[in-house]
């Protein structure tokens, strides 16, 4: 079983199977048994029933979800030794007026996140990454031979030059930078010009090669805010299937205060006191409005809020 989870898209209640996976007879045996379900997307959206209880995830039989949609299905793992699987429609016609219609309505992934159970979220966050990399490396990266896909859909070899592939994972860092004086703490967001009217968040940015955690904090809130970071604190991590990346959730202390946005990645910055941050997430502060509630940077923000520091 999962540790607790902070955050959506984390506390997958499935037990993935990795090691028995990659035994094909044991695979086709969890394919063959009856009690095999599987949860439906459409396009990296999941198909969500209405119920007494909540939204929850609509699941079907495996052998009703092959007969819609054969070989579109991915293993997901075991349910108190029940086979659980994803299986995926694609188009641009929505398998709610059709196939599937009456059973529920496909959701865009991030609200579907906010409606949806810790695990049932979790669960779909896990097919939805990992049919996407299944339509980004349908080739072998080695010698351009189309792949074959294997382990349930965890793995892809090369029929030509033996080469496994295995689903990406990007590391990303997201951090609440935080500026210490004899004035009172106050933590910094920052704004794309992508995003909805007033939204800041925490500032983020890939891992490179041959770059530590911390390095990459430092540069990345460097780069983009023109800080120095003096100190770095973990806070706890998301899994983030847009397409499949791994937030890594930081607080880091920075060596003063003159925050100034690249105008490249950030086209405005706000320092906030705890009051303000509370009324930022409260949805009360007058300019500045709090990131989406599926994302890391509002645990983040709440945490500092709550006392969580370096």
């Amino acid at each position: 079983m999962p540790l607790t989870a902070l955050n959506t898209f984390a506390g997958n209640p499935l037990d993935r199977a990795g090691d028995l996976r990659n035994d094909p007879d044991w695979l086709a045996g969890r394919e063959a048994d009856p009690e095999a379900i599987a949860l439906v997307l459409w396009e990296g959206r999941p198909l969500i029933e209405d119920h007494a209880d909540g939204p929850r995830l609509v699941w079907l039989s495996l052998k009703h979800a092959r007969d819609m949609i054969p070989d579109r299905d991915v293993f997901l793992g075991l349910w108190k030794q029940a086979p659980v699987f994803a299986v995926e429609f694609e188009g641009s016609i929505d398998p709610a007026t059709g196939p599937v219609a009456g059973l529920g309505a496909f959701h865009e992934m991030r609200e579907a996140g906010g409606l949806l159970s810790e695990a049932d979220a979790a669960m779909a966050g896990v097919a939805k990454s990992l049919f996407d990399w299944r339509r980004r490396h349908g080739f072998c990266a080695a010698c351009g031979i189309e792949s074959e896909t294997a382990c349930g859909g965890w793995k892809r070899i090369c029929p030509a030059c033996g080469v496994e592939h295995f689903p990406r994972v990007d590391p990303v860092t997201i951090m609440l930078p935080v500026f210490k004086s004899p004035e009172g703490d106050r933590c910094l967001l920052g704004r794309q010009a992508a995003w909805p009217e007033g939204r800041m968040s925490a500032l983020a940015g890939f891992l490179e090669p041959g770059e530590s955690i911390e390095e990459a904090c430092a540069r990345e809130i460097e780069e983009e805010a023109g800080l120095t970071v003096t100190a770095v604190r973990y806070h706890s991590s998301q899994p983030w299937p847009f397409p499949s990346q791994l937030m890594i959730g930081l607080i880091a202390e920075v060596s003063d205060d003159n925050a100034a946005p690249d105008q490249t990645e950030l086209e405005a910055v706000a320092w906030l006191t705890r009051d303000e941050a509370r009324a930022v997430l409260a949805g009360t502060h007058p300019a500045i409005k709090a990131p989406p509630r599926v994302a890391i940077a509002r645990t983040l923000l709440q945490a500092w809020i709550d006392g969580f520091d370096i």
